[in-house]
């Protein structure tokens, strides 16, 4: 998301033809070989596999099912059996996607709720047993990296900071970064956070009557972050863009652009001002919840979570 103006289809393309050409040069040509992607959160399990291009990679396969591991676990401490058993299936499916595809490399991780499970170890260890994934779960830097290392394309360079942010379903990551104009250098990381707050909490929170006092540590925590790094005066100096990687920032984009359902090609990369967040969070507080999950772009599942990803959003923007 920027204030700023969208890339043209013309400015697009010449990155794309210029990225294709430094790969040629550089002998990256597609190999032929099969990767595989899985990122196992609080509330989603969704996989990628893609071969390698000139340019970069083609999926040739996914899969994304909300399977709620992380329910209860910010009350409990632990992963339910039910929750454990919903993930289980769906890391079988990737798995035998995985196996249908060839795949040659793959990296599965785990966040949020499997970092603070205290029976995360037994559940990477059924993963293992019954689908033969290996799950890593990774530390909030290595999760700020990988959102990072996504989002790097959508820089416009020209704003000379950046805020990347991901809201997850159990923790909400945000990295402040400086971007070099010249667009010879990678962004340099000048401060990252996780604020152990997502959707699944906050709507945990919200059911149970406890939403204003997980809104106010995150804000908190958002504002300490604030203080030590500057990121609203250089917002007030237009320096910045922001970048978000989560269902929250996707499902608006779909709804601003009046999809009839998600398409991943007209919402990755997408620019959405703050004006229209500000709409369509009003307008996603208006509905009841059998109408939000109606809506082709939110469904069933994401209808009890969109609202609280809004209200992270807000609190951020």
């Amino acid at each position: 998301m920027s204030a700023g103006a969208a890339p043209t289809a013309t400015a697009r393309a010449a990155r794309r033809r210029r990225a294709r050409a430094r790969a040629q040069r550089a002998g990256r040509e597609p190999t032929g070989a099969v990767y595989g992607a899985l990122d196992l959160g609080t509330n989603n399990c969704r996989l990628l596999v893609a071969t390698p291009t000139a340019g970069g990679f083609k999926v040739v396969d996914s899969f994304s099912r909300v399977v709620q591991l992380g329910e209860g676990v910010s009350r409990g401490g632990r992963l339910a059996e039910p929750a454990m058993r919903r993930t289980l299936d769906a890391l079988g499916v990737c798995a035998a996607k995985l196996r249908r595809r060839g795949v040659g490399r793959v990296r599965a991780v785990a966040t949020e709720a499997c970092r603070r499970a205290a029976n995360a170890d037994h559940f990477v260890a059924r993963v293992a047993r019954e689908t033969g994934l290996t799950l890593e779960v990774i530390p909030p830097s290595e999760e700020a990296r990988l959102a990072i290392a996504g989002c790097v394309p959508l820089l416009d360079r020209v704003h000379d900071r950046a805020v990347v942010f991901d809201i997850g379903g159990g923790s909400t990551q945000i990295v402040w970064l400086a971007v070099d104009p010249s667009r010879r250098g990678a962004p340099t990381v000048l401060g990252a956070t996780s604020i152990p707050l997502g959707v699944v909490g906050l709507s945990e929170a919200m059911r149970d009557g406890g939403a204003a006092r997980a809104q106010a540590a995150f804000a908190e925590q958002l504002a300490a972050f604030d203080a030590a790094q500057g990121i609203a005066h250089a917002v007030a100096d237009g320096r910045v863009q922001m970048i978000g990687a989560s269902n929250t920032v996707t499902t608006l984009s779909g709804l601003d652009q009046g999809l009839a359902c998600y398409d991943r090609a007209k919402v990755d990369g997408a620019w959405l001002s703050f004006e229209a967040i500000e709409r369509l969070s009003r307008y996603l507080a208006a509905l009841d919840a059998p109408a939000r999950a109606a809506h082709p772009c939110i469904g069933r599942d994401g209808a009890g979570l969109v609202l609280a990803g809004c209200e992270i959003l807000e609190a951020l923007r």
